[in-house]
């Protein structure tokens, strides 16, 4: 493969700076600063950042970070609109009349992330220290948000499981299940996988 096929093409990276330009501050004013503890939310900052830097580390951490919660919101928000029940739970506002249309509109973002940084994987490869990166990450969000915001908003599930309140764990015990489990659940099949496909040869 040419070395120039490697490179991000610039309209990507101007496209996803124009998205980040409008979504964020929309965000800040519908939803507020919190919002921003969400973590596929920090992912559209840091997969900005990877873009314009091409970091292979980067964006194969955000890349675990988005494919399965895309596929899950989807499936969600999918089944729900069709049935009305929402087999996960967590994505109730994206029916509910009372939440800013305009705010259910943009986290329609949840569908292109993993496009965007599928794409970026896919061109710049697959940097396997990923995993422990966002464990890490992830590991520092969590404590961060059950400290810095509203207990019920539930940002990243920190008070309970798909967006319910739990009273059955202790809070902190609760709490460190979550930062053991985000990563086991939602990043490690994603790597395995990616690990398979290098291995493979079908991915750098």
């Amino acid at each position: 493969m040419p070395g120039h096929d490697r490179h991000l093409p610039l309209w990507l990276k101007l496209v996803f700076t124009l998205w980040i330009l409008f979504w964020a501050p929309s965000f800040a004013v519908m939803l507020g600063m919190q919002n921003y503890f969400w973590l596929c939310n920090l992912a559209s900052f840091l997969i900005l950042a990877g873009l314009w830097a091409e970091s292979r580390l980067l964006l194969s951490m955000q890349w675990l970070s988005v494919l399965l919660v895309g596929m899950f919101w989807a499936l969600d928000v999918g089944v729900a609109w069709v049935t009305g029940v929402h087999p996960i739970g967590g994505t109730e506002y994206m029916l509910d009349p009372d939440h800013p249309t305009l705010a259910r509109i943009l986290s329609l973002y949840h569908l292109v992330l993993p496009l965007v940084a599928g794409f970026a994987v896919t061109r710049l490869g697959y940097d396997r220290r990923a995993l422990i990166w966002q464990a890490a990450l992830t590991g520092l969000v969590i404590p961060l948000t059950y400290l810095f915001t509203d207990a019920q908003r539930n940002i990243n599930w920190v008070h309970g499981p798909f967006g319910t309140p739990q009273d059955i764990l202790d809070p902190l015990l609760y709490l460190a299940g979550l930062m053991l489990g985000w990563p086991l659940v939602l990043y490690l099949p994603v790597h395995v996988l990616m690990c398979y496909l290098q291995r493979r040869g079908a991915l750098r």
